[in-house]
């Protein structure tokens, strides 16, 4: 009982607080304050102390003061990279995919069920050159010298304003005459062309060789990608001249017409254009006469 009479009096016992000046301690001011009204400030300043401490801890000094900080830094990094490796791998298998589509596109399976001959195998043709791509004629061997010789300012020529797709003109990849017209509805997603012998086929717009090989059914096939998702393919040539990965210009020799593979009934260049993996009629574009 008494500790408590004690105590409260302590509590409620006011002191008073003067404050004077240094050099002749007058008084500038004063105040009373009890013991209670000190405990109560003391505690309140506490109070926001820890609240304040707690708040940088967590903000402005967490790396300084929270031990699993650079853990969680480093957990969202890796999030961060997993969802990274998992956006190439969609990208890598979105571009197997289209690589692949290309590959049937030029194999012609849409028409017929048709496999890829292995260069390297003796069942096949072992991938032309200049000397070994066939039993060449003379006048072919000619022609061949001829073209390697010819700079490419004289091989280019001006292109068709009639033929376009948005801004692009196309040269026409061999001059002659259209033996077979554009006919999704059979099958056919280009058109068959007939020329002179030996006539050179140029490619119809700047591009990077993306296929440069020998298939079954359409001989040797060359296919350029172009700008805006456009490729153009080029069967049944006798000669390649460019191989994959080349970059080539619009009307640049790219290889030579011929008679090669299964499905060919004689000397003719079988030519397609597919845009954003559809088929385009050439002529709607190309002039061929």
């Amino acid at each position: 009982m008494k500790t408590i009479k004690k105590l409260s009096q302590l509590l409620k016992a006011k002191f008073l607080v003067v404050i004077r000046k240094e050099q002749d301690f007058s008084v500038i001011t004063s105040f009373n304050i009890s013991s209670g009204k000190t405990i109560a400030i003391l505690i309140l300043f506490f109070i926001l102390t820890f609240g304040l401490s707690l708040f940088l801890s967590k903000t402005l000094l967490r790396a300084w003061f929270d031990p699993f900080y650079k853990e969680t830094e480093n957990t969202a990094l890796l999030l961060q990279m997993s969802e990274a490796v998992d956006s190439l791998r969609l990208e890598v298998l979105k571009k197997d995919n289209y690589v692949k589509n290309i590959q049937r596109i030029i194999a012609g399976e849409a028409e017929y069920l048709e496999e890829f001959i292995d260069q390297d195998t003796a069942l096949a043709p072992q991938r032309r050159t200049a000397e070994t791509l066939f039993e060449p004629s003379d006048a072919t061997l000619s022609i061949l010298q001829e073209m390697r010789g010819t700079p490419l300012e004289l091989e280019m020529g001006q292109p068709f304003n009639t033929g376009f797709l948005g801004e692009v003109y196309f040269f026409p990849p061999i001059k002659g005459v259209v033996t077979a017209i554009f006919d999704p509805k059979k099958d056919h997603f280009g058109i068959d062309i007939v020329a002179k012998e030996n006539e050179p086929v140029k490619t119809i717009a700047d591009g990077t060789v993306i296929f440069s090989s020998w298939t079954l059914g359409t001989g040797y096939v060359v296919a350029v990608q172009h700008s805006d998702d456009l490729i153009s393919i080029y069967k049944h040539n006798s000669v390649i001249l460019k191989n994959l990965g080349e970059s080539v210009k619009g009307g640049e020799i790219i290889s030579i017409m011929g008679n090669t593979g299964e499905l060919t009934t004689g000397p003719h260049l079988h030519f397609e254009i597919w845009y954003k993996g559809s088929p385009l009629n050439p002529q709607d574009f190309i002039s061929f006469n």
